[in-house]
């Protein structure tokens, strides 16, 4: 069997960080986020690499990883463009791209393996990478057996503004069972909440899994999620801030039974950047992490 290839999501504009968060630096030694998610990743076991970028970056992000990666790893890049749709629905108001579900189809013709996908600036942690790795490596590229890695609510808050995540229901075999986008969730006087679609603050519980785009999948999920697409596309295309996420797409194949979602363990340390306030934080947090050994001083 093929080695699974780790897929980046990196398109994004950073609006709310206020700037490319892709490729700011946590470091002395000049390191992003995904540096360490690509070492983590190659001693995991992984083969390739894919950025899903947009092509106004291209020029910066091959000048960031072609020359250190080579010959450590496979590299691809795919393009996610607000055109990259087919042709019936291009007479629309969008500025944004359609989310990350439509970023993850840029890569169907460039995978044949398994393969993780992550986000290009959340810090998952070395356990995690393993552990999916070995859980990739036993399933079948033509299974509809997926997993992702879950993460506790309380351990992924910003304290500086609100953050998406995937609220996750597991039944006790540890399979998803449900998988709800929450696209706005806060600490209210110290109390985690969510607003829902009423504009409402609902209470939400801090010890809630939840899904942090750390999902393993066969190609099979390419031709599922496809047809969901152009679904979404027959309803939304005119709509400018409607988004396809991958949460909406796994929540549809669990409830129809077109597959199944294993919720992996791990005790890995989570954290990101969603606004430049976190910068200082998640600095510190590596500078430990290199400082006890976990990382060598120069990755590369």
């Amino acid at each position: 069997m093929s080695k699974p290839t780790l897929v980046i999501l990196a398109a994004g504009v950073g609006s709310r960080y206020g700037g490319l968060k892709q490729l700011d630096t946590f470091s002395e030694q000049g390191d992003t986020i995904l540096d360490f998610s690509i070492y983590d990743a190659i001693q995991a076991g992984f083969g390739k690499v894919v950025f899903i970028i947009r092509k106004s970056i291209e020029d910066d992000f091959k000048s960031f990883f072609d020359k250190k990666l080579k010959g450590k790893i496979e590299v691809e890049y795919v393009f996610q463009e607000l055109d990259k749709i087919p042709e019936r629905f291009k007479e629309n108001q969008r500025e944004k791209p359609w989310g990350t579900g439509h970023a993850l189809l840029m890569c169907k013709d460039v995978i044949k393996e398994n393969f993780a996908v992550i986000n290009a600036d959340d810090f998952y942690g070395r356990e995690g990478y393993q552990v999916m790795a070995d859980a990739l490596n036993k399933i079948d590229t033509n299974s509809s057996e997926f997993n992702m890695l879950g993460y506790v609510l309380k351990n992924t808050i910003s304290d500086f503004g609100f953050v998406s995540r995937g609220e996750c229901k597991v039944d006790k075999n540890g399979f998803l069972i449900g998988l709800t986008e929450r696209t706005q969730i806060e600490k209210v006087d110290g109390e985690l909440k969510y607003k829902n679609e009423q504009g409402e603050m609902i209470p939400i519980s801090e010890d809630t899994i939840v899904a942090m785009n750390f999902f393993g999948f066969t190609p099979k999920y390419f031709e599922l999620s496809n047809t969901l697409f152009e679904e979404f596309l027959d309803k939304n295309y005119k709509e400018p801030k409607a988004e396809f996420f991958i949460p909406s797409v796994v929540n549809h194949l669990i409830v129809n039974n077109l597959g199944t979602m294993e919720v992996l363990k791990s005790n890995a340390r989570w954290f990101g950047v969603t606004y430049k306030e976190d910068k200082d934080y998640v600095t510190s947090e590596i500078q430990k992490l290199k400082d006890n050994g976990t990382y060598p001083t120069n990755l590369w």
